[in-house]
C-alpha cells in the first residue's frame, strides 16, 4: 500500500521521531510512504540541523519519498533557507502534482 502523510497536529514530532521514522528506517512500517506534507509549526521538523531533519533527509535519499513544506508556513517562520535539502516548498497544488504519479492508496492526516 502506498500512503502519504499530512503532518498537521501538535503531536507529530513524537509520532514521527518515536514511531514512523524508526519503522521506516528498519523497513517494517507496513506501507510505502511516498510523501509527507508538513504544515504550520511542523515545518520546524524539517530544519537541517536537527536529528529528525537529518533522518528525514536520509529517508528521502534512500526511498525518493517526497517531502514538502507548506510555502506560507515556512515563510511566516522565516525558515525557508534552513530546511533539509530534500524538502521542497509549496502548497496543495504542488502536493497534488507531486503525488499524481505515485499511484497513491491513502492520505493520512496526523
Amino acid at each position: 500500500m502506498k500512503i502519504a502523510y499530512v503532518i498537521n497536529s501538535d503531536n507529530c514530532r513524537q509520532i514521527l521521531r518515536d514511531m514512523i521514522v524508526p519503522q521506516m528506517e528498519a523497513g517494517n512500517h507496513g506501507a510505502e510512504v511516498v510523501g509527507m506534507f508538513f504544515v504550520f509549526d511542523n515545518t520546524y521538523l524539517l530544519l537541517d540541523n536537527t536529528d529528525l531533519g537529518k533522518r528525514l533527509q536520509k529517508l528521502h535519499e534512500k526511498t525518493g519519498m517526497i517531502i514538502l513544506a507548506c510555502d506560507q508556513c515556512v515563510l511566516e517562520r522565516e525558515i525557508q533557507d534552513k530546511i533539509i535539502p530534500g524538502a521542497a516548498i509549496g502548497c496543495f497544488p504542488v502536493l497534488y502534482g507531486c503525488l499524481d504519479s505515485a499511484e497513491l492508496d491513502q492520505v493520512i492526516t496526523l
